[in-house]
């Protein structure tokens, strides 16, 4: 196999068709490789960063990425894998998204080599005419073989007419750009083979589709996901960044090596021999984990003061150098639930759980009860969990 193709191919969900990518290759010239992604959150994510960093992998080949900002299509909703119709963002919500994630995309793509664009470019303007002629391009019959439609058809679960545009749209940025190769992730292949549709009824050479594995979430359990909480994200400090990725279970650890960390096949498979057969500690492995993640996106330096921090503060019951402070209030018995909820921003029902399960603590000691005198607070540090430190201030 080409030098170039394995690459590419490395860690690749699906390649439809996986002849048509070699023959591509073969062509001698840049590619033209487009990843769309919708703004319907705030942060770029190491779920993105999985396809992101395939993006990547082309530009380091010479081939030009396409990276599409779908402040257009976010607004329609993209219903994969809903089951449902999904609650439209405003543009004003989409643009301060998308303003957010475009300085993030940085931490994983080269500068060369690379398009930025909105596909409110060519989407905004398309009049009634061009919306026909687009939608000419696909019939019922097979949007109705898309999993998730067909099985809500069968419910009969609502599908408005504007979630099958959504398919439709994403296609058409395919022809707005002439891609010769789609990205996205594995529960993007249905839309990605329709943009091969649209091409077609464009007269345009069919991209070929490639898709990327969904990274589990800090939970081990779901895909991640900003609206569950169980991510991280590109531009989270390093400290922050090696604390999550340690808290990972063991049993995801082999695909966040691949996914996360980008090990190649070989370097994961050694790690996951050496744990089956007891050679190495989880503990000891998911450090080299956590290390990989942090140098990724902050550099060998950042990785390892990381480290120091999180032995400091979860091996040896230290307090983090850099912890916030919280002036405390007026009153001379102060109610602790509450406290907590100021100075962290949580309900004051997980406050008071917190509380019941000893993991609030003042200066290192437990505290079970829900009002303190004010004296004895001032001036101590407030931890609640494993990672939210605040200094309490008269």
């Amino acid at each position: 196999m080409p030098a170039d193709l394995d690459l590419i191919l490395r860690h690749a969900d699906k390649v439809v068709p996986e002849p048509e990518l070699a023959e591509k290759l073969a062509l001698k010239r840049p590619l033209r490789v487009k990843l769309g992604l919708d703004p319907t959150a705030p942060a770029v994510t190491l779920g993105w960063a999985v396809v992101l960093r395939k993006l990547r992998q082309f530009q380091e080949l010479g081939h030009t990425a396409v990276l599409i900002v779908g402040d257009f299509t976010a607004q329609v909703g993209d219903p994969s894998e809903k089951g449902a119709q999904r609650k439209r963002l405003s543009a004003e919500e989409v643009n301060a998204y998308a303003d957010n994630v475009l300085g993030q995309f940085g931490k994983v793509l080269l500068p060369d080599n690379l398009e930025i664009r909105r596909n409110s470019e060519w989407l905004a303007s398309l009049d009634m005419y061009g919306l026909l002629e687009l939608t000419s391009s696909a019939t019922v019959a097979q949007m109705l073989e898309r999993s998730d439609f067909a099985n809500r058809y069968e419910t009969g679960s609502p599908i408005s007419v504007m979630e099958f545009l959504y398919p439709l749209l994403q296609g058409y940025d395919s022809v707005a750009v002439e891609a010769d190769v789609e990205l996205g992730g594995s529960d993007q292949l249905w839309n990605l083979m329709m943009g091969r549709v649209v091409q077609e009824r464009y007269e345009q050479e069919p991209q070929v589709a490639l898709t990327m594995p969904l990274l589990v979430g800090t939970d081990g359990s779901q895909k991640m996901s900003q609206s569950l909480g169980n991510y991280i994200g590109v531009e989270d400090p390093p400290d922050e960044m090696f604390g999550k990725t340690m808290s990972v279970p063991d049993q995801a650890m082999g695909e966040w090596l691949r996914l996360a960390a980008d090990f190649d096949e070989e370097a994961a498979a050694r790690i996951e021999g050496a744990l089956e057969a007891g050679e190495t500690h989880p503990g000891d492995a998911k450090r080299h984990l956590a290390r990989a993640v942090v140098h990724l996106y902050h550099g060998e330096s950042a990785a390892a003061e990381a480290e120091e921090a999180f032995d400091r503060v979860f091996r040896d019951g230290g307090i983090p150098e850099d912890i916030s402070s919280h002036q405390l209030g007026g009153d001379s018995v102060v109610n602790l639930p509450a406290l907590i909820r100021e100075a962290f921003d949580i309900s004051g029902a997980e406050a008071r759980r917190l509380i019941s399960q000893g993991a609030v603590k003042l200066d290192g000691a437990s505290v079970e009860a829900q009002e303190l005198p004010r004296a004895e607070l001032a001036g101590k540090v407030l931890r609640v969990g494993k990672r939210r430190f605040t200094r309490l201030i008269d």
